[in-house]
């Protein structure tokens, strides 16, 4: 509750710091608008339906990606750790890609794809796909040898053994993967929605771009606050919690 309570003041005191500062007249509202701009803009595209309707479009092209990057990196990581052949090709493909700024795979998603909805899920994919990759063959390799022994020990299969055994074990580490993943696959999804504009089908991306092209700041600003928002409600909400409880799990947590 503590935290909670230190968390609000920081960010009441950043807003009546920004509303000061904006009252003053330091600079113009046309570059930076007032928190109260941007509130009431975010209060009227509520009330017409337009953010959340947006937010429902841009999530659902997320979620889809993001669990097409999670189905393909997982077992992909699995065998990078199993295999050396596997981690020294394929691996050494994610480390570089993974390297790469997601906004890079925009153009060759619009050739290959067109302006479509399979151009967003695309680049979505490709955001997600290295780091699970990583992060899972990084979690296999750093389980500990003699879970496996023992488990072979008392008659378990390799197959079983890897999929009963080691790779809960390497839980925590996937799980890390996957909200850097998420990261990744969330930053990728905005980069690919300020270029690819579906008509009839506009995310939070396609809104913030509208707002830079019509130069309305309040517009812009609002955008990205639902943006951070829903980024920390996906970190506190999902990851953070399944973190902390499979650390407790497997007895790694730091206390």
């Amino acid at each position: 509750m503590k935290r909670t309570f230190s968390t609000i003041v920081f960010f009441v005191v950043l807003i009546v710091v920004w509303h000061f500062l904006s009252a003053a007249g330091i600079w113009s509202p046309y570059v930076v608008p007032s928190p109260e701009a941007v509130g009431q803009y975010l209060y009227d595209e509520c009330m017409d339906g337009e953010i959340p309707a947006a937010i429902g479009v841009t999530m659902s092209r997320l979620c889809i990606g993001y669990a097409i990057g999670l189905v393909m990196g997982i077992p992909l990581g699995m065998l990078a750790a199993r295999f050396r052949c596997v981690n020294d090709t394929l691996g050494m493909m994610a480390l570089g890609f993974q390297a790469l700024p997601s906004v890079c795979w925009v153009p060759l998603a619009c050739i290959w794809f067109g302006l479509t909805e399979s151009a967003l899920l695309f680049v979505v994919i490709m955001g997600t796909l290295w780091s699970v990759i990583l992060s899972t063959e990084n979690g296999l390799r750093n389980v500990p040898p003699i879970y496996a022994r023992a488990a072979r020990t008392m008659g378990s299969s390799p197959f079983h053994t890897l999929v009963f055994v080691t790779l809960p074990a390497s839980a925590p580490f996937v799980v890390s993967g996957m909200k850097q993943g998420w990261a990744f696959a969330w930053r990728s999804l905005m980069a690919a929605e300020i270029y690819v504009s579906i008509a009839g089908s506009f995310g939070l991306g396609q809104h913030l771009h509208f707002g830079r092209e019509l130069q309305q700041m309040d517009q812009v600003m609002g955008i990205m606050l639902v943006i951070v928002l829903i980024g920390l409600l996906a970190d506190k909400i999902l990851f953070s919690p399944a973190e902390r409880w499979l650390h407790r799990r497997w007895g790694t947590d730091r206390g």
